[in-house]
């Protein structure tokens, strides 16, 4: 008995989905700059702009990190055969988390500028990375359930996959238990995840991949 994603008259292409998503993400890093507004004291223009650089930390951190979601979210849905209402749904729940973060990019510079409040900023930040990183794993949870995904993929560079999401939500959670005791300490351990995501996958490219890889 078929199911209705494989029923022909329900499928939907993943084009637009990424499209509207590739726009989404742009926007919201477009965003991120639109923050850091100059400062005002012209006469002392050095000192003002040096002043700022818990907005530029802040702007990079997760100009980054936006990039590293929309990375992996290519990964993601280049292995998408069709979509149906759910994955609509759960993708549209990310898209707006990711357009949050440009004000938890701003609550994070200000508290470090005002050196008051860090402890709560830093954890609405982790935490808003958080709640995208759960819905990665929720959207790959069904895109296998659903059988979705092109099966040149593998069961090796599924589980690959998978398991790179599933420790996102560890990383994360760890900078945002840290962050809320040590909240400087909790920044470095999100910004670590930055490195170790932007690398490729082992068997992201399918099993024969990953067999060469092996061998």
């Amino acid at each position: 008995m078929r199911s209705k994603s494989d029923n022909p008259r329900l499928v939907r292409q993943p084009g637009r989905l990424i499209s509207f998503s590739d726009a989404v993400f742009a926007i919201a890093v477009t965003l991120l700059v639109l923050e850091i507004q100059p400062p005002q004291d012209f006469a002392h223009l050095l000192r003002g702009l040096g002043a700022l650089w818990p907005s530029y930390l802040a702007y990079a951190l997760s100009f980054l990190l936006i990039g590293q979601v929309w990375v992996n979210h290519h990964v993601m849905f280049d292995r998408v055969r069709h979509v149906d209402r759910e994955v609509l749904f759960l993708n549209t729940l990310l898209l707006m988390v990711i357009a949050f973060l440009p004000f938890s990019t701003s609550l994070l510079a200000d508290a470090l500028r005002a050196e008051q409040g860090l402890r709560v900023a830093v954890v609405v930040y982790g935490a808003t990375l958080w709640t995208a990183a759960a819905l990665f794993n929720i959207i790959w949870a069904h895109l296998r359930r659903a059988k979705l995904l092109d099966p040149d993929l593998g069961p090796f560079g599924i589980q690959a996959i998978g398991r790179r999401f599933a420790l996102a939500l560890v990383w994360i959670g760890s900078g945002i238990l840290v962050g809320a005791f040590l909240p400087i300490a909790g920044v470095v351990i999100i910004a670590g995840f930055l490195p170790a995501y932007y690398l490729p996958i082992r068997g992201e490219y399918g099993e024969d991949t990953a067999t060469d890889q092996r061998g």
